[in-house]
């Protein structure tokens, strides 16, 4: 089996992780070449080189998924990049995919509030109801589902 943890292997994959968030923040709206470094630095945590964001620009442009204007940007003319309607398409469906993803490496991780049903990743809050722990994304989830049992016990 091929060790695939190899340095150059992770570089390639973080590649490909900047070029998926480079798209991200495209979706966002229309913006330069620099602000997108900028933006990607500051949620990331991490700097992406220029070297990788424009020439991904002209990928992106040549495929007809991103188009370009020239407009003044403070004292200067920027390359201001917009997705294209297919541009958007595509991220919509890699959005989708990566969402489904990320489900499926956190469902083991999830539960269930008893009360409203919604999933809580992290927090929510837990109480012992009738022996048991019984979970719940809020407390005020947790008192409504009690006053619920209240009432269907003094209906009996």
């Amino acid at each position: 089996m091929p060790n695939n943890t190899k340095p150059e292997n992770m570089d390639e994959l973080i590649s490909d992780f900047s070029r998926f968030y480079i798209l991200t923040i495209l979706y966002e709206g229309p913006t330069h070449g620099y602000s997108i470094i900028s933006r990607f630095k500051k949620r990331v945590k991490k700097e992406v080189s220029p070297s990788l964001v424009y020439p991904f620009l002209q990928q992106l442009e040549e495929k007809g998924l991103v188009k370009h204007k020239i407009k003044p940007v403070g004292e200067k003319e920027r390359k201001i990049y917009e997705l294209t309607q297919e541009g958007r398409e595509l991220c919509t469906g890699l959005f989708k995919r990566f969402a489904e993803l990320v489900a499926i490496a956190i469902e083991p991780s999830l539960y269930v509030c008893v009360h409203c049903g919604c999933k809580v990743y992290e927090g929510g809050y837990r109480e012992i109801i009738d022996g048991r722990e019984t979970a719940f994304c809020c407390i005020h989830c947790a008192y409504s589902y009690k006053e619920e049992k209240k009432l269907a016990k003094q209906a009996k």
